[in-house]
């Protein structure tokens, strides 16, 4: 029997199992599933694209490539900036994205959802019932919630209300072999075994396919007063953050270069000051008075450290145009040209070396490298800008990039805040992490996976 026609059967043999309408096989729809949003170019081929309605279809299909040996990148909303649910070669890519429900139980504060639930549906539904869904990557409206929890997703406001890992009270899992996992639950408190769930968290679909989460949710999101502030450089800006995070926690604190600045500017007027070296961005939320009292405090601390601009404004709607502005960076930069996104942290009071680092760097390599950040978190996403068609752009820009990630290791800090190893970082896990933990890792991996079929090449 020819590969091909080996190939085929056991295609057919899913799309006997899982229902024609739940396998894609036409390469035209297929190239609409295999790319995420770095549009790495390692990505490959799939043999089929699956997209399950239910638990049970996930199982279903973890079965079918278990017994056939065939590798499974599971993919949400395709909104990943690390080449994690890129396709590799001959994989079942499984597509959650039909598994959409969610359900708010008000009475826990919990919201119970399906991987392909976007972000925004999960915040809606819980404000409609009163509360609120914190986590909110600058993808919000477009990224799903089965993504956030494989990357651990952080956002604009985790600098005062954490990432994705602080809000999972529950999840169900599918593991390699199909066995279908159950961990925590709706309860706030819970320490009975080891705390398996977090494991998952965070692990980029490499040790198990989530099809359900059970989120934590809070009050209706307090009112916030908005302060933004101009300075000449992007160190000054950093050292404000650094000089604000010793007194207060802002519910919101994020950086953007003069690079960035105009890219936005440039792709949606909004009044910005394209001269600036960089702007902050920053909002409180304290309640009654306090929220004065740390918009003053703000406000000083931008004038001690250069600021040449500083205002505020109690307007939500007007501070909403600015988080808009700032949630932009990314569509605006794809405009400039082919992009190498990093999502590198450090301690913040390392923020100001690590920005003065990386403008340092796209000097030394001749590239443009656009930086915006979570700056009061000290997580920053320099994003490389080169020329594909171009050897020599591409070769300086990899250099570039790998050198942006050896600074920020240099500093104490981390290869990824937010967005995950993905394949895009695989190669520089290691020299964070160092021998010890990575074969640690690899042991963790070969327990839950031992044959390697879960999204292979990505995280670990």
């Amino acid at each position: 029997m020819s590969r091909n026609t080996d190939v085929s059967d056991r295609v057919a043999e899913l799309i006997e199992e899982l229902g024609v309408d739940a396998v894609v096989t036409d390469p035209i729809l297929i190239d609409n599933y295999r790319w995420d949003w770095s549009r790495s170019t390692a990505t490959g081929m799939p043999l089929a694209v699956a997209r399950p309605g239910d638990t049970a279809q996930v199982q279903t299909a973890v079965r079918w490539a278990a017994r056939h040996r065939i590798p499974i990148v599971p993919r949400g909303a395709g909104s990943g900036l690390s080449g994690g649910s890129c396709a590799v070669d001959g994989c079942l890519l499984l597509s959650l994205d039909r598994m959409r429900a969610v359900e708010i139980d008000r009475s826990t504060r919990v919201a119970v959802a399906e991987p392909g639930a976007l972000n925004v549906d999960v915040k809606l539904a819980a404000a409609a019932q009163g509360l609120w869904y914190p986590p909110d990557p600058s993808s919000f409206e477009i990224c799903s919630i089965g993504g956030n929890v494989a990357t651990n997703a952080g956002g604009l406001c985790c600098v005062k209300y954490g990432v994705t890992t602080d809000y999972v009270l529950g999840l169900d899992v599918v593991l390699a072999d199909g066995t279908l996992v159950q961990l925590g639950g709706r309860r706030i408190k819970d320490v009975a075994g080891l705390s398996l769930m977090k494991l998952f968290v965070g692990s980029e679909g490499t040790l198990g396919i989530v099809t359900r989460v059970i989120l934590r949710l809070i009050p209706p999101k307090p009112a916030a007063s908005t302060i933004v502030g101009y300075f000449p450089s992007v160190t000054a800006a950093a050292q404000a953050v650094v000089e604000v995070g010793t007194t207060m926690r802002a519910s919101m604190m994020e950086l953007m270069d003069q690079a960035s600045i105009n890219s936005v500017e440039d792709l949606r007027p909004m009044g910005l000051d394209r001269s600036a070296g960089a702007m902050l961005l920053a909002q409180t939320d304290a309640p009654g008075s306090a929220r004065d009292e740390e918009l003053a405090l703000m406000e000083r601390v931008f004038g001690e450290c250069g600021a040449t601009e500083v205002f505020s404004t109690d307007d939500p709607e007007e501070g909403e145009l600015f988080c808009a502005a700032r949630r932009a960076t990314f569509p605006a930069a794809e405009r400039l040209g082919d992009l190498l996104l990093e999502d590198v942290g450090v301690p913040v009071p390392l923020l100001p070396r690590l920005l003065g680092g990386i403008e340092e760097i796209a000097a030394e390599h001749q590239v443009a490298i656009p930086t915006v950040a979570h700056a009061g978190d000290g997580n920053s996403h320099p994003i490389v800008v080169y020329d594909a068609t171009d050897p020599d752009s591409t070769q300086r820009a990899s250099a570039a990039f790998k050198a942006v990630m050896a600074l920020a290791i240099a500093l104490g800090g981390t290869i990824t805040g937010e967005h995950g190893v993905g394949r895009l970082k695989r190669d520089h896990l290691a020299d964070q992490l160092g021998p010890e933990v990575m074969a640690l890792t690899h042991r963790i991996k070969t327990a839950l996976d031992p044959d390697g079929l879960l999204n292979p090449g990505a995280g670990i």
